[in-house]
């Protein structure tokens, strides 16, 4: 077997992940006839088509998708290597990405003990924002909310949290039902609050054995954080995740309505690269031991 055409490869490669000769040629810093002339040293090498170039756009042959996955894989590989080779210019901070309800309820409030513990590490918190992806080539380390998450092959995930959500509102609101088990009815009455959608409460309703609502009334958040205010206030009953609010529940400024609860199988998961980059390995690793043992200290002392 003759030498691997790296220089075609990497230009087939750009042609493949960009689904354009053009793209490809403006990211490699060539002609669009460059690349089209490395695309077709390559076929001839490979003896087959690699592109089916009916159409404007350039589409994979069923023989050339399997050659696709794999140099876009390697060379995304190679790249995120060099990186993690090269000579750091500077101390750069350890980047957290954190969904808000963890953010503002979990790790800000006790980052000022990282940073005692840690004043030599560095850190840059951003928010990880719902629906849109993370980039771990600018991000070392996640906070996300859900189910168990799927995950690209280079990234492992951490269950932190549990996401289990409870009903709850202000204390005054509470004693103002004049009972210590509320009922549905109740509940209704004191008016709902929504987190995003009314998805939530209906699924909240169904585990209570009740009957649902037709029309579940009451103003929509965009965030817990904001949901959690409006319960504060006393505007309602909101649906919140126990984990989050614990110190609320136990300082008296929000009372539990239910023991029933939602999203059990829910949980608020740390992300990190597999290989993260090395200069931050030492900085990562004392986050997240700091991080985990954070969050089993105070577990203990909530069942204490």
């Amino acid at each position: 077997m003759t030498h691997l055409p790296l220089n075609a490869l990497k230009t087939f490669e750009a042609v493949a992940r960009l689904g354009s000769f053009q793209k490809a040629a403006d990211e490699l810093c060539v002609t669009q006839s460059a690349v089209s002339h490395q695309v077709r040293n390559l076929e001839d090498w490979l003896g087959v088509a690699l592109f089916e170039r009916t159409g404007r756009r350039p589409i994979l042959t069923p023989q050339s998708e399997d050659l696709a996955r794999a140099v876009i894989l390697s060379f995304g590989d190679i790249a995120a290597a060099c990186k993690r080779l090269r000579a750091p210019e500077g101390t750069k901070p350890l980047v957290i990405a954190a969904i808000p309800s963890i953010a503002t309820s979990w790790l800000i409030p006790r980052l000022s003990a990282f940073r005692t513990a840690h004043p030599d590490i560095d850190i840059q918190v951003v928010y990880a924002l719902h629906g849109q992806g993370i980039d771990f080539d600018e991000v070392d380390l996640a906070f996300t909310f859900g189910p168990t998450p799927t995950l690209a092959t280079n990234l492992k995930s951490i269950p932190f949290l549990s996401g289990e959500s409870a009903p709850v509102c202000s204390k005054w609101v509470f004693q103002s039902l004049g009972r210590t088990h509320p009922t549905l009815d109740d509940i209704l009455g004191i008016g709902l609050l929504h987190d995003t959608d009314t998805n939530g409460w209906s699924q909240w309703f169904k585990a209570a054995g009740g009957q649902t609502p037709h029309a579940l009334k009451g103003p929509i958040f965009e965030d817990i954080n904001m949901l959690r205010t409006a319960a504060f206030s006393g505007q309602g009953a909101a649906l919140c995740p126990l984990a989050l609010i614990h110190e609320d529940l136990a300082a008296g400024r929000l009372s539990k309505l239910s023991d029933v609860t939602i999203l059990d199988d829910f949980f608020y998961y740390l992300i990190m690269k597999k290989i993260p980059d090395l200069n931050k390995v030492p900085a990562l690793n004392a986050f997240v031991n700091w991080t985990l043992n954070a969050r089993s200290t105070e577990q203990i002392s909530q069942k204490a």
